[in-house]
């Protein structure tokens, strides 16, 4: 392909992928720049609140299943 077909062609897309990358959602829970970007959905009230409820929830599990664990072995250690 010649030069002169080619280089317009890559510079094209050169250009299409920054302005792709101006506007593209948010990835990784940043927002996007004004006026592209939207709070993520991770980053509303609402979710938090579930986030550290499910978070609260697990930690009580973990809790008590340690609990019952250490119980279990008081009780095995009692078995003669």
């Amino acid at each position: 392909m010649p030069d002169r077909i080619f280089m317009p062609f890559m510079a094209l897309i050169g250009l299409a992928l920054v302005a792709l990358s101006l506007v593209w959602p948010q990835g990784y829970g940043d927002r996007s720049p004004d006026p592209f970007g939207s709070v993520p959905i991770q980053q509303t009230p609402e979710m938090k609140a579930k986030i550290q409820r499910e978070k609260d929830a697990a930690s009580q599990r973990d809790l008590q299943a340690r609990q019952q664990m250490s119980d279990a072995r008081a009780t095995a250690a009692d078995v003669p």
